[in-house]
């Protein structure tokens, strides 16, 4: 048995149990974008990522909160403490949720269920926080069973019983629906899970594609062999910040050199180095769009990366002056595990190295906005979001 285990409304809560003042009122955590919504907001319509004046709008009486990003990192590694004191085997997905295989503690910790229920009370006493528990045999059920269940609740799915839960959901449920793939789907009359699942693969092959259509077909009937796995590495290194939309464009581009900054330090932190640099974008509309480019040779450094995440934003120059940006973010992937960098003849080392690591150092030992881009004086960086250790 598989537990998912995610915190509820992970940035709001953890404000409202910081201050007292704050609790059964409704609450956002954000600037120009509500980066998370207590449930008291979210009872209104408030939802993630939405204006903050639209929010208002919404729920005029919410109080607003500046997010405090060392705060949400402490609270993340006090959850995760209490998730390794339950089992060995802990599979991160985010800050604020992780999957739990408990199948071998049957006869020292009792049934998934107890486990689960000790756990929910093991993290409210040391934490404080609300936490969802999904207790099924499969990680993608064990997921959709804590969205169900939310908020602070606990929903297991006994086996056997797994297709009656699953078949009457929306199939928004199901991983990798997004809306586009929603819409195709309502437009044929498939509105659950049940009906992606009486609809034969191949139909869904011709309908989606051969990729998507296996897997909807093998999610609605429950089939996901995935195991809970520890030690994973990172398989992208990214970066994003929200945007008021009034920005003109040469203040979106010193933001894009803020966020190289910040992964390609990270990346040579975790000795690793990346040939794919992919730019996302979402626009005035909430509309999204990506644009990626491989290099030939993996690279960690700064001016390199930045090089092509400018290029790639300058090819989008044409829809943000159409629609507006109000999110712009870049991420690395194509990851090696050793950091190891192709060299090129003549066996020298780029003087863009020797740069980065004087910069790294300095950053290292005075804190990172010690140095900081020409672009960026004056501007206020959007704080890092906090996240798992790359």
């Amino acid at each position: 048995m598989i537990l998912h285990a995610d915190l509820d409304s992970f940035y709001a809560s953890v404000e409202q149990r910081d201050d007292p003042a704050l609790r059964g009122r409704p609450v956002l955590v954000g600037g120009g974008v509500v980066l998370a919504a207590s449930y008291e907001a979210k009872a209104h319509g408030v939802r993630t990522p939405m204006s903050l004046g639209r929010a208002r709008a919404l729920c005029p009486w919410a109080v607003v909160v500046p997010p405090r990003m060392s705060a949400y990192s402490a609270a993340s590694r006090a959850v995760f403490e209490v998730f390794r004191d339950t089992t060995p085997i802990v599979e991160p997905i985010s800050i604020d949720e992780a999957f739990l295989d408990v199948d071998g503690l049957r006869r020292i910790r009792g049934t998934a269920e107890e486990i689960a229920r000790q756990l929910r009370a093991d993290v409210r006493a040391r934490t404080g926080l609300p936490i969802t528990v999904g207790v099924a045999r499969t990680k993608f059920l064990a997921k959709v069973a804590s969205g169900v269940g939310k908020p602070d609740g606990l929903l297991v799915v006994p086996p056997g019983g797994e297709l009656a839960f699953l078949h009457p959901l929306p199939v928004e449920k199901l991983w990798g629906v997004g809306p586009v793939t929603a819409a195709r789907l309502r437009e044929r009359q498939i509105h659950t899970v049940g009906h992606v699942a009486r609809i034969g693969e191949a139909a869904l092959v011709a309908m989606l594609g051969g990729g998507a259509g296996r897997h909807l077909h093998a999610l609605a009937h429950n089939r996901d062999p995935r195991r809970v796995e520890t030690g994973r590495r990172r398989g992208s290194i990214g970066a994003q910040s929200a945007l008021s939309r009034s920005l003109a464009f040469t203040e979106i581009e010193a933001t894009l050199g803020a966020l190289v900054d910040r992964v390609t330090h990270r990346m040579r932190r975790a000795h690793r180095a990346g040939r794919t640099i992919t730019l996302r974008l979402r626009f005035g509309d909430f509309t999204r769009a990506t644009r990626s480019r491989s290099l030939l040779k993996a690279t960690m450094g700064t001016g390199e990366i930045l090089r092509v995440a400018g290029e790639l934003l300058h090819e989008a120059a044409p829809l943000i002056a159409e629609r507006g940006l109000t999110l712009v973010g870049v991420a690395v992937s194509n990851l090696d595990s050793e950091g190891a960098v192709q060299l090129e003849l003549p066996f020298e080392a780029p003087r863009d190295d020797g740069l980065d690591a004087a910069v790294d150092r300095v950053r290292d030992r005075f804190g990172s906005a010690a140095l900081q881009r020409a672009a960026m004086v004056g501007r206020e960086p959007h704080p890092s979001v906090p996240l798992l250790s790359d």
